[in-house]
């Protein structure tokens, strides 16, 4: 690809489209989940299935994450982003009016493959055509990911008590429209380069991938049903395939002249690094504060709609944070936020541990923990966002797929332990707020990897 500087008023444009199918993602990975009881009872069906309407959505945004990076780098960034736009809406219109809860579950799997397709063709369109104002426009994305997530339940709560969970799926069709045109409208052209030659799809290492991930969430799902005991053998194998399909995708995209998924990338110099720390110090809290309004009813008896709510505290102050740090990177560097914004997650997560003290209420306590922790997340994103597509420009596409693949790995780890472990105990409250705890002494030891992150100031 070949850099073009858009206008300020162009670029102006091109971000708005992007911002709004970025947070229509966000939404959508949120709101169908306060639906998840009114699907069951729709579709005459289980609550396991049902849940698998979630599952099902995971493994296709993790599995295509990639594939739609090295799709972006080969068919260019505007194609994959206007064919991601209509293949979300055309199967959120599937959804909506699924009648078969296993046709849910395979639209909701097609819905993700789309959705994967936003955030790599999204940072490779800013990169390309942003100039030197790029890498302040790509650290915004943090600040329209916390939105999604405190206006999605609210919209899936209000679906469900004055319409139908339907409607959960039906929003998203005029949305998803209108980013469509827009998007033909706006975001301008590749110019493919010819210095290299286009190069068959890697389906066996897409395949490979795509086992270790399905094998690894069958497993989990093992693990957290209350009958272990019958299924331990079934958790094992399921488990074995999962890493050897994983080593024999290392081993292969070793030996590839074509990965999907260039080695370096994974685990080269720096590169390794900055996907360790995202999924620690990222993908570990995503997967931690979806547990708090569990945690909140569970412990202190908050009622639904007001654990519910906690989350919004936590969207708040990771945007306003985000949008600080956005305007003070290219002063402070990378480090430098990752320890401020560590502190301040580690105090969050010490304070959702322990019990109010002062005479503080349970909630305004809670509420005061998850600010905190999604102050220090929204510190910390601009920084991880940064550090790994400054290392290779030209692949920013499959850096920014590789970065939110390491975030949805680490919160689907910390999500499938707790449930294993929870499904296991009755107080559920005392064993989340060791959970908090832990995650604070594994935050505060992971502070070691941040002198090895690579460290930039001013513009890349």
């Amino acid at each position: 690809m070949t850099d073009t500087v858009s206008t300020p008023a162009r670029r102006n444009a091109i971000f708005a489209v992007i911002a709004m199918a970025l947070l229509m993602m966000s939404i959508d990975a949120t709101i169908v989940a306060t639906a998840l009881h009114a699907i069951q009872q729709g579709l005459n069906t289980s609550i396991n299935l049902a849940g698998w309407t979630i599952t099902a959505y995971s493994f296709g945004f993790v599995l295509m994450l990639p594939v739609s990076g090295k799709l972006a780098e080969r068919y260019g960034r505007r194609r994959v982003f206007i064919a991601s736009s209509l293949a979300f809406t055309l199967a959120s219109l599937g959804c909506g009016m699924a009648d078969n809860i296993y046709v849910l579950i395979a639209l909701r799997a097609l819905q993700a493959a789309g959705g994967a397709g936003f955030t790599p063709t999204a940072t490779g369109i800013i990169v390309d055509h942003f100039g030197p104002t790029r890498d302040r426009y790509v650290s915004l994305f943090g600040s329209i990911f916390p939105v999604g997530a405190m206006i999605g339940p609210i919209f899936g709560g209000y679906f469900v008590t004055y319409s139908s969970w339907r409607d959960v799926f039906f929003v998203n069709v005029p949305i998803g429209l209108l980013i469509f045109l827009l998007a033909w409208r706006f975001i301008p052209h590749d110019h493919p380069s010819r210095d290299f030659p286009v190069k068959k799809m890697d389906t066996k290492g897409i395949a490979l991938l795509g086992s270790a991930l399905f094998a690894g969430m069958l497993a989990a799902t093992a693990l957290g049903e209350k009958t272990l005991t019958s299924n331990v053998m079934i958790f094992i194998a399921l488990l074995l395939l999962a890493i050897m399909a994983f080593v024999f995708f290392l081993r292969h995209i070793r030996r590839s002249e074509a990965p999907f998924i260039h080695p370096r990338f994974i685990y080269g110099p720096d590169f390794g690094v900055v996907n360790l720390v995202n999924m620690i110090f990222s993908g570990f809290i995503i997967g931690a504060m979806a547990l708090v309004p569990l945690y909140a009813i569970n412990r202190y008896d908050i009622s639904a709609v007001g654990s519910g709510t906690l989350l919004t505290a936590q969207g708040a102050a990771a945007m306003v944070c985000s949008l600080t740090a956005v305007m003070l990177l290219r002063r402070t560097g990378y480090r430098l936020p990752l320890y401020v914004g560590s502190a301040v997650t580690i105090a969050g997560l010490v304070l959702l541990a322990v019990p109010p003290m002062a005479g503080i209420s349970p909630y305004a306590w809670l509420a005061f923990a998850a600010f905190l922790v999604g102050a220090g997340n929204g510190t910390i994103n601009p920084s991880m966002r940064n550090a790994g597509l400054q290392l290779a420009p030209e692949s920013s596409s499959m850096l920014a797929a590789l970065r939110t693949l390491s975030l949805q790995i680490g919160a689907i780890a910390t999500i499938s332990i707790v449930a294993a472990i929870l499904a296991h105990q009755s107080n559920m409250g005392a064993i989340l707020a060791w959970v908090y705890a832990i995650l604070a002494a594994i935050r505060l030891l992971a502070l070691l990897l941040v002198r090895y992150v690579p460290e930039q100031r001013g513009a890349w």
